[in-house]
């Protein structure tokens, strides 16, 4: 294969600065040991670049090479670090794509949590069912792909519990959620079965407040802050990749911390 450094519009020196950037370490050694250059991400990638397009479509395989590698070395056996009372962030940032007058407003009583795809039970889950469930709770900490972090006490029903109790194929690939703010992101099984993978429903000893997700959030201390669904209102397994918000838009799917 004939690798073309010369591209038009390419500056072949910052692609593969760029690409680095994206590999973990384990890719990055290999990267590395090639030279750190940009013939060497075309070994590793497979994909010559000649254009513009062909850029971009280098730098989406080398994000899923870092996805596949980062899935290999997960284990639900590796938990996140736990914090005490004393190092809760108060106030606990909000953060999402919009401002905080534009969270939405959710009646409780109206609200059913809808599951579908490849599970036994189908039936939809009021806030007062899923209440009912055995609670765990939890203080990690929140880190966001922006650069800052915030520690929070978060409780709920374990999503690993919850998932066999509806009777979900645990073998399927994929754990995918929507939400009431048209977020929507999505789990490898692995960690949808993670003992810190949480449903949470009360945050810092009081009812999820609407600005952190209420009425369900997803908890997943293991991941970054954007694999964390807030106002979550449907969960589905499946085999066929879901993606995500932000995933769909050049981010890391995988994203394990």
């Amino acid at each position: 294969m004939k690798t073309k450094l010369d591209i038009p519009g390419v500056d072949s020196d910052l692609l593969a600065k760029d690409a680095g950037k994206l590999l973990s370490p384990l890719s990055r050694r290999a990267f590395l040991r090639g030279s750190g250059s940009l013939g060497s991400l075309v070994l590793l990638t497979g994909c010559d670049v000649v254009d513009g397009t062909s850029a971009e479509n280098l730098l989406r395989e080398v994000s899923k090479i870092n996805d596949d590698i980062q899935a290999l070395l997960y284990s639900v056996d590796r938990l996140a670090p736990v914090y005490t009372e004393a190092d809760i962030t108060r106030p606990f940032p909000f953060n999402a794509f919009y401002d905080r007058a534009d969270a939405p407003e959710i009646e409780a009583s109206e609200w059913r949590l809808q599951v579908s795809g490849l599970v036994r039970e189908t039936a939809p889950w009021s806030l007062a069912d899923l209440n009912a469930l055995p609670r765990e709770s939890q203080i990690t900490k929140h880190i966001c792909i922006e650069g800052w972090s915030a520690i929070g006490k978060w409780s709920g029903p374990r999503l690993g519990h919850f998932l066999q109790r509806i009777g979900a194929d645990l073998g399927a690939q994929y754990v995918g959620f929507r939400c009431e703010d048209r977020y929507q992101t999505s789990l490898d099984m692995a960690t949808a079965l993670h003992p810190q993978t949480q449903m949470s429903l009360s945050f810092d000893g009081r009812t999820l407040p609407r600005e952190y997700g209420f009425p369900l959030k997803i908890r997943v201390p293991t991941k970054l802050g954007f694999k964390n669904p807030k106002h979550v209102y449907e969960l589905f397994v499946t085999n066929d990749y879901p993606g995500g918000f932000w995933e769909d838009r050049g981010y890391n799917w995988f994203s394990g911390l």
